[in-house]
């Protein structure tokens, strides 16, 4: 017979498939290792409404908004032909959304994990992409010469 839940409802009993089954045919466990629906799974830390919930809905989501906002204008921007100030926007749009992750207790849909790895995540893809986008070429504003010797180094026998 299945379990209840707090509401009442019965929660669905999920047979092993690795037990055997006894005499009568029936398994010697039961577990509920995959449940059909998924009721016990965490928000991550942070993962609240990042403004009251009788707010409109964009108005609770706005870090999210302001993170997917800024990534559509750099993207838009990188369309008109202006590559390098477009992805530029995108890469600080990240790095934007790294520096709300940490300073905000409850930024919405922002949150995917734990505060750390979204921190961890979102900075370094806005690095990369930031550096990148300065590096672009012709006539980069960020000059790594080292790069060059890696090139050089990886290609060559």
């Amino acid at each position: 017979m299945p379990a209840e839940d707090t509401r009442g409802q019965a929660e669905p009993t999920v047979r092993d498939p690795i037990s055997a089954p006894d005499a009568e045919g029936r398994p010697r466990r039961v577990t509920r290792r995959f449940p059909l629906f998924t009721r016990d799974t965490a928000r991550p830390e942070g993962g609240g409404r990042a403004a009251a919930g009788d707010a409109p809905a964009p108005a609770r989501q706005w870090p999210m908004l302001t993170v997917a906002g800024l990534v559509a204008i750099g993207l838009l921007v990188t369309a008109l032909d202006a590559f390098r100030a477009g992805t530029l926007i995108v890469g600080l749009a990240l790095l934007a959304g790294a520096v709300l992750r940490w300073l905000l207790p409850s930024v919405g849909m922002l949150a995917v994990r734990s505060r750390f790895t979204d921190i961890a995540t979102y900075g370094f893809l806005g690095l990369v992409i930031s550096l990148l986008a300065l590096m672009i070429q012709p006539d980069p504003l960020l000059k790594m010469p080292f790069l060059k010797d890696i090139l050089h180094f990886t290609l060559t026998k």
